[in-house]
């Protein structure tokens, strides 16, 4: 999915490893909508593959019923940031940073080499490699997420420290200060030398931070309303997103006001949600997976999707297809982040 146009206690809200620093009640409302924006991520990558393969109307409704998942990870973030898991220090902000990119660095590495053994899009050049560091690549396209979630978890850390805390964070607001700085230096260091360095992708957009801010809202208020009235308003959200990306835009951005109903509607009807007692502690487990399976998924879409969707020919099954090839994806990335999580290599493998 490329970039659109336009804890264990209170988990950090985002497909990255749980903040264990703060000591507060679990909200497996919050694992819950982790768990289903992760595999969510799956299914539109994997409509993306029956889209390719010419499936068109399969994969667009795959991506539509899961094209949520990417502003409810920023109104999670927010929520973490803002209301569930605030950082009490710069020392804490900068370790929340470092859990993420630590992993992201590890796995465009890796991306970049399986593409470059392997021949495909993205063929691990040095080229390639500098142009992870400025902003996503071909072979890991699915990483441009944390482009703008790394900053925008900067952001909203530096404003909880110097507002709520009343700190000055130098380091912090030196970086943030050079991530809003670097893309005009990019236009000069052109200018100047005429060389022109890759587009800078440590950007967010201003659509980004209002999920992040509303949702926030709307995960720590109280309950508001019926939760029978927010999914029906999902269902007829995902009804107009539907026809939208069949007959006027595909992908939608995320900013558009179709993807936005979609969000809201999907934050009203989970958030607050009582999960049974006995799957807690399985939800628990996958939740805290979460980040390594968003960042392995692509791999097994690559392996399980593709194939079948190049392979399928035209016909009704192709949206069993779709499910029964998603389905197998998650559960395989899902899978493979608890093992290595057993042996303590989440530090670097999410």
């Amino acid at each position: 999915m490329s970039s659109p146009a336009s804890p264990s206690a209170a988990p950090v809200a985002a497909p990255e490893a749980p903040d264990r620093t703060a000591v507060r009640e679990r909200r497996y409302d919050i694992d819950l909508l982790r768990v289903l924006c992760t595999a969510a991520v799956v299914l539109v990558h994997a409509s993306a593959e029956f889209i390719d393969a010419g499936h068109r109307t399969t994969g667009v409704l795959g991506d539509t019923a899961g094209r949520f998942a990417v502003p409810v990870f920023f109104a999670m973030a927010g929520w973490a940031a803002l209301s569930g898991a605030p950082v009490g220090d710069e020392t804490r902000l900068l370790a929340r940073l470092g859990r993420i990119l630590r992993p992201m660095a590890v796995w465009t590495a890796l991306y970049l080499l399986c593409a470059y053994l392997t021949g495909g899009s993205g063929a691990g050049t040095v080229e390639e490699a500098a142009r992870a560091v400025f902003g996503s690549v071909e072979a890991a396209f699915h990483l441009w997420y944390l482009y703008a979630y790394v900053p925008l978890l900067l952001l909203l850390g530096v404003v909880v420290l110097v507002v709520r805390r009343r700190t000055l964070p130098g380091r912090s607001l030196a970086l943030l200060v050079a991530f809003a700085a670097a893309p005009a230096l990019a236009g000069d260091v052109r200018e100047i030398t005429g060389w022109a360095p890759p587009d800078w992708g440590w950007s967010v957009p201003l659509s980004t931070v209002v999920y992040a801010v509303a949702g926030a809202a709307l995960l720590a208020a109280p309950r508001l309303g019926p939760r029978a009235l927010w999914a029906a308003g999902a269902a007829v959200a995902f009804a107009a997103l539907a026809t939208y990306q069949l007959t006027v835009r595909h992908p939608a951005a995320y900013g558009g006001v179709a993807v936005a109903a979609v969000t809201f509607t999907v934050l009203g009807t989970v958030a607050g949600a009582r999960v049974p007692e006995r799957v807690r502690p399985l939800l628990a487990r996958l939740s805290d997976a979460s980040f390594g399976t968003y960042l392995v998924h692509l791999l097994w879409v690559r392996l399980l999707v593709g194939p079948v969707a190049g392979w399928l020919p035209d016909g009704p099954w192709a949206p069993v297809a779709l499910a029964v090839t998603a389905l197998a994806a998650a559960a395989a990335s899902f899978a493979v982040s608890l093992l290595w999580g057993r042996p303590g290599l989440r530090k670097w493998l999410g």
